[in-house]
């Protein structure tokens, strides 16, 4: 395993980081892993070196940190492990319980303590930037959270740049704790992070770790996959011919190198010296092993130059224009136009 510091700080994490996002209940989506079907992938990952354990309370609205909470205090050694979880998304009905309000952050930040049979989580993560609560409210709670003891950082995720730029603003005006890693989806069919907020992630110090490497799927070029027959957002993101294509690219170079479209996929990733970790959400300890190779691919220029002659620039993925993304294919001419 590779290990690097996150950002400017002093928190040293493995290159892959364990994504949870698949293990908790499967009556939350069809293709999460129960608590017996995850513990064998959690256990290959420590054993394998990582240290870095993605989770979320939205995952299996809290089973998720429950399970994995669990595995962990079976098998591992908290000092030794990084534990980031995430708030904002809804967990209820009730109008507090979404966003990222004091109220909110100070019940989430107790809730996923309990969930997790933890005493403090490494990494709270702004699992988006909440638009409506001033972002003085949500940083003020943060920073009494990391004086409290029960966060030892902060990290934000899937925002603009200028919004993370008001943060850390924010956090330098009040003198509170700063983010010290962006969360946020890369991969060869969707590199729009690349414009803005990746080099401004480097210039303020904060860590870039990656989730979606394989473009929830679509580069494994496995489409008949549980989760890509069930997980609607596979083909909201990444339905275009230019995804196919560039999907396409991906499988050519494998041929060539006579490995897998996921290694090949990965390694484009990891090979980008500013990403200081990439999530790896497994199915199975051989998908594991899978991205574990994927560190050592050394891709070249000519396969490099294979992988992105086909990216085109489209849409920000983000959480304020789900379901209102415009497809990279020409629209249709519509009225006087159409004829």
């Amino acid at each position: 395993m590779q290990y690097v510091k996150l950002g400017n700080s002093g928190l040293t994490v493995s290159r892959l980081c364990l994504g949870t996002m698949n293990m908790g209940t499967p009556k939350w989506k069809p293709w999460i892993f129960d608590e017996q079907q995850s513990e064998p992938i959690v256990r290959h990952a420590l054993d394998s070196g990582v240290n870095f354990i993605d989770l979320a309370d939205f995952y299996s609205t809290g089973v998720g940190e429950e399970v994995v909470g669990r595995i962990l205090n079976r098998i591992g050694h908290r000092d030794e492990l990084i534990i980031t979880t995430k708030v904002g998304y809804a967990m209820n009905d009730g109008v507090n319980a979404s966003g990222h309000s004091r109220k909110h952050i100070l019940g989430s930040i107790d809730d996923s303590l309990r969930r997790l049979g933890m005493e403090y989580v490494d990494i709270y993560m702004l699992h988006f930037f909440d638009i409506n609560t001033p972002v003085e409210e949500t940083m003020e709670a943060l920073n009494d959270l990391v004086r409290s003891g029960k966060v030892r950082y902060l990290g934000v995720s899937t925002m603009y740049a200028w919004q993370l730029a008001k943060i850390l603003h924010v956090c330098t005006l009040e003198g509170w704790s700063h983010p010290i890693n962006m969360q946020l989806q890369l991969n060869c069919a969707y590199r729009e992070e690349e414009r803005e907020m990746i080099p401004f992630c480097q210039d303020q110090g904060l860590g870039i770790s990656v989730f979606s490497p394989l473009a929830r799927g679509l580069l494994t070029n496995d489409l008949q996959s549980n989760r890509n027959q069930t997980d609607f957002f596979t083909a909201e993101m990444y339905s275009d011919e230019t995804s196919r294509a560039i999907a396409y690219s991906v499988a050519k170079v494998a041929e060539a190198r006579e490995c897998s479209p996921a290694q090949v996929a990965q390694a484009w990733v990891l090979g980008k010296p500013e990403i200081s970790s990439m999530l790896v959400g497994a199915d199975n300890t051989a998908q594991f092993d899978s991205a574990l190779a994927a560190m050592e691919i050394q891709l070249s220029e000519e396969e490099v130059y294979e992988l992105e002659r086909n990216y085109t620039p489209c849409d920000v993925i983000n959480d304020y224009t789900a379901g209102k993304r415009i497809s990279r294919t020409p629209r249709p001419a519509q009225g006087r136009f159409a004829a």
